[in-house]
């Protein structure tokens, strides 16, 4: 039983880590951090990003390779996002001039992130 919650413990401090990193490079990449793991009763956004007109939900995933984190991302969690996301758009004073767009990093061991754009 101690063992089991060691190793949510340890998945989730790998899970924060990847998303601090999947942050920082998005600034890198000239987007803006609007929010960090929104939580509502739909359910929950790793990074909220904006670059421009677009608002940017992504999907962070720590795996050992792209297909892992890329499957990991499954249709009910997709469902999930898209439902979070018009609620935290409900919540926008510009929400009618922004477009959306999914996206999924994946943070492999060794190596930057991996940027899918419109991933879903």
């Amino acid at each position: 039983m101690a063992r089991e919650a060691d190793k949510r413990r340890s998945a989730e401090r790998r899970g924060r880590r990847a998303e601090r990193l999947a942050a920082f490079y998005l600034r890198l990449k000239g987007y803006r951090i609007l929010a960090t793991r929104f939580k509502c009763h739909a359910g929950e956004i790793d990074i909220v990003a904006r670059k421009g007109d677009l608002a940017i939900f992504v999907e962070v995933k720590a795996r050992r390779s792209e297909q892992l984190a890329i499957d990991a991302v499954t249709a009910s969690a997709q469902r999930r996002i898209r439902s979070a996301s018009d609620i935290w758009l409900s919540r926008q004073t510009d929400a009618h001039r922004l477009s959306q767009r999914y996206d999924i990093i994946a943070c492999l061991p060794g190596r930057l992130p991996l940027h899918f754009p419109g991933a879903f």
